[in-house]
């Protein structure tokens, strides 16, 4: 995490350094065109660009983060494995499964989406996919 922070810290230096060199250049010329301000913007177009893509990559890590956290509070939850702060019940009415059978079931919804994005007719049974192993130990995994 403190790569990337510091990857967008540099890059936000690096731009805001361009945009002064872009306005130096213009005040320098009297606001003329010529080839020292056709650098400058060149190159605050450049630090632009690479801000953005500093900007992206958090934006991404930041999502990962989060779906990894809510991945691991949703498999605490489904196990059973996180206990109730006092004076509440600690248990939701449903049986805790296995992480296990959580991560098949997971796997079995997200083929469902991409099949629905791709145009693809997800009528088939989610059993049909050779990659989404279902544990056949579960008696709704077995009637079909």
């Amino acid at each position: 995490m403190d790569n990337i922070v510091d990857a967008l810290s540099t890059a936000y230096k690096e731009f805001v350094a361009a945009a002064a060199n872009v306005l130096e250049a213009k005040e320098t010329t009297g606001g003329q065109k010529t080839v020292a301000t056709d650098a400058a913007l060149e190159n605050f177009k450049q630090r632009w660009e690479l801000f953005r893509v500093a900007c992206d990559q958090a934006e991404e890590f930041v999502e990962s983060v989060k779906q990894r956290i809510g991945s691991e509070c949703l498999v605490d939850e489904a196990t059973g494995s996180v206990a109730g702060k006092p004076g509440q019940a600690a248990t939701t009415g449903l049986p805790p499964i296995s992480a296990v059978r959580l991560e098949q079931m997971s796997k079995a919804v997200r083929w469902l989406v991409i099949e629905l994005q791709n145009g693809g007719t997800a009528g088939g049974s989610v059993h049909a996919h050779p990659s989404v192993p279902f544990d056949t130990r579960f008696s709704e995994d077995g009637a079909q």
